[in-house]
């Protein structure tokens, strides 16, 4: 880890976020998921969009690697496997697909009766679970893509997500009818339900701990108990919220194009920008925690820094001399960019 003196890091404080942009797709990205750090140390972001061509990158760089193309339909959500290069998975309308994340081939498809608004594959690739506009949720096998071999009904109305749980014996789900509901697999029923005052925006599920986004509110719960560890309101109505690994933190975006990074003990805005040119649908922590990504209605990723000034990825941390000369010259500490490699 990169370490600066305090006198350093109180003027690195003073260094405006420059987020990385990421373009191509040429509608608005509704969904974006980190895979894990495979073996080599990378990692890799995928991203859904109404413009049916999900998209895989760098996730430290945000560099370009390859678009998922011959779909005619919009994606809605997206899912990864643990290390990522072996498979992916989206949803489109009534099918889901499994594909392979080097290729790009097609390794299965999963139709449904209605339509697939959230994915979420386990970590050895053996079960896809999805929700779909009509409450259902469904598990399948991929060895096996024709049916379902489990099937849940408890909502009333669309699914706004889904997770595997607890070595895939357990799962959580929520939706637009103000619940978060867990299943156990193992005895085919629901074991616990939490209802919200407001139907829920959606779900980011970080180790043990579920982030729910419900009006202009983000509540942090154990996903293992439902018991409530923290809620904190927002200015504005919120899509889509991420807890730090660390769990001292949480970013969040929605209605009013805001990015937030909040404090999780008191709930004070520690920071926050105004890049995107359109409402933030989705919003996820690196595996690493040193950055996160958004994605907006304008269509457009972007990647933010964690610790501003940290030299990581194709963020370079200014130098100190460089600081002190835009202060000799009397300019403000808060105008001055990160070098860009």
């Amino acid at each position: 880890k990169q370490v600066v003196s305090t006198q350093e890091y109180g003027k690195l404080s003073m260094i405006r976020q420059t987020p990385i942009t990421c373009t191509g797709h040429s509608r608005p990205v509704v969904d974006i998921e980190f895979s894990d750090i495979t073996d080599d140390g990378a990692y890799y972001l995928i991203s859904a969009s109404k413009d049916g061509k999900p998209q895989l990158r760098e996730g430290g760089t945000g560099d370009w690697l390859g678009t998922f193309e011959g779909h005619k339909r919009c994606y809605l959500g997206c899912g990864h496997q643990l290390q990522w290069k072996q498979s992916s998975n989206r949803c489109c309308r009534f099918y889901s697909k499994l594909l392979d994340g080097e290729s790009g081939d097609c390794l299965a498809s999963f139709s449904h009766s209605h339509i697939v608004k959230s994915v979420s594959i386990n970590h050895d690739t053996t079960l896809l679970l999805t929700g779909t506009s009509k409450s259902k949720l469904s598990v399948f096998d991929v060895r096996n893509s024709q049916n379902s071999v489990e099937e849940y009904s408890g909502h009333n109305g669309c699914i706004k997500g889904a997770k595997f749980l607890m070595n895939d014996n357990y799962l959580v789900s929520c939706g637009e009818d103000n619940l978060m509901k867990m299943w156990d697999r193992r005895a085919n029923k629901e074991l616990k339900s939490q209802t919200f005052d407001q139907p829920v925006n959606g779900m980011v599920l970080k180790d043990e701990v579920v982030s729910v986004t419900y009006g202009n509110n983000v509540g942090l719960y154990d996903v293992t108990t439902f018991d409530l560890l923290r809620t904190h309101s927002l200015p504005a109505t919120v899509y889509s919220a991420s807890l730090h690994f660390n769990q001292r933190y949480f970013v969040c975006g929605g209605e009013d194009f805001l990015v937030y990074k909040v404090c999780c003990e008191t709930g004070r805005i520690l920071e926050s920008y105004k890049k995107h040119f359109g409402p933030v649908h989705c919003i996820r922590y690196s595996p690493d925690g040193e950055l996160y990504a958004s994605g907006s209605e304008d269509g457009t990723i972007r990647l933010w820094q964690n610790c501003v000034g940290k030299t990581y990825g194709l963020w370079q941390r200014p130098e100190v001399m460089s600081i002190n000369n835009h202060n000799n010259t009397g300019a403000s500490p808060g105008s001055q960019d990160f070098v860009m490699s």
